[in-house]
């Protein structure tokens, strides 16, 4: 592509580069100019436009920004995403379910390594989304790229992005009680709780309130209904033989781990109870603030239990916002 001045004589059929005026209106920047535009640009005073030419083998914005985003999303319907018609030579990708954003990093690495003009900016792996939200956009920066280079871009990224969808339904919220705790924080924690799964498409199919003790909340375990269990302690858990985790062992269950690198939200432990999924909450679930237990609660709705290697990844980039529910704020205490 050739991008610069052209007398108007040789300017038919170039992309006009910069918006003119001329007696019969405005010529938009981006427009394949004709030799009737170059007549108005005539009778404007215009001698020369500033244009792209495009040579043999290259593919115009449109075009290409179309088929990028085919190879980032062979098959749409599979992949929950939906790619919108070009403008400007950008292609958005939207998400078509619940769920959260699988994301192949090393192709979109190299894709966008090949050249600077063929560009996909996404969310974050594992964001989670909605019905219509935007997870990415294919742009092409310039009015034209090199076949070559398109295709090695197409092949680099072909298959990189999809929506794993939320599989479970339902969730059941179970929350402990400790002598003199305020009323107000049950309803908090239905409030949030329910919000959350709202935000994932599920439902709060039960909530209940029990003495914290490890006895009576074991046997409510095995009671609620619901195809994730979620725990809310009036007590903080603060270690692996606390009450929650105690429990939910004594309930016949197990517990995977206790503890993640995500602050706040690092007092959370998940494991399985009868074949379900088990998240025992860190208090600062109870606002609706961002917190380390979306990000283990999110991979498990999408059937995506996380690994001792998973969590450890959440440590980059898991120093959050600062709840205003904190009881002990990470700064701001005084010195020893």
């Amino acid at each position: 592509m050739r991008f610069g001045p052209l007398p108007l004589a040789q300017a038919a059929g170039a992309i006009l580069a910069h918006s003119h005026e001329t007696p019969g209106g405005v010529l938009r920047k981006g427009h394949v100019l004709t030799p009737a535009d170059l007549a108005a640009l005539a009778q404007a005073g215009a001698a020369e436009v500033t244009v792209a030419a495009l040579d043999p083998g290259d593919v115009a914005e449109d075009a290409a920004a179309v088929r990028l985003a085919g190879a980032l999303v062979p098959d749409p319907e599979a992949a929950g995403l939906e790619l919108t018609p070009p403008v400007n030579g950008r292609v958005n990708l939207r998400a078509t379910r619940f769920g959260i954003l699988g994301i192949d990093a090393d192709r979109v690495l190299a894709l966008n390594r090949i050249d600077p003009a063929i560009t996909l900016a996404t969310l974050p792996p594992h964001a989670r989304v909605t019905p219509g939200a935007l997870v990415g956009t294919a742009k092409i920066i310039t009015y034209a790229v090199p076949e070559g280079a398109l295709a090695r871009a197409e092949a680099a990224g072909r298959g990189a992005l999809r929506v794993h969808p939320v599989v479970h339904r339902d969730a059941a919220l179970v929350m402990t009680v400790v002598p003199g705790q305020a009323e107000s924080l049950g309803a908090k924690g239905r409030r949030s709780t329910a919000g959350r799964l709202r935000g994932l498409g599920l439902a709060l199919a039960d909530t209940r309130e029990v003495a914290h003790e490890v006895g009576a909340l074991a046997e409510v375990l095995g009671e609620v209904a619901g195809d994730i269990v979620l725990i809310l302690t009036g007590s903080a858990t603060s270690d692996m033989g606390d009450v929650a985790p105690e429990a939910v062992r004594r309930a016949g269950g197990q517990v995977a781990r206790f503890g993640i690198p995500v602050d706040p939200g690092n007092l959370l432990f998940h494991g399985v109870l009868g074949g379900r999924p088990v998240i025992g909450l860190p208090g600062c679930a109870r606002s609706p603030a961002l917190n380390g237990a979306d990000w283990v609660l999110e991979r498990i709705a999408c059937g995506r239990i996380p690994t001792a290697e998973d969590i450890a990844a959440m440590g980059v980039g898991g120093l959050l916002k600062e709840s205003a529910m904190r009881g002990q704020p990470r700064e701001g205490l005084p010195h020893p």
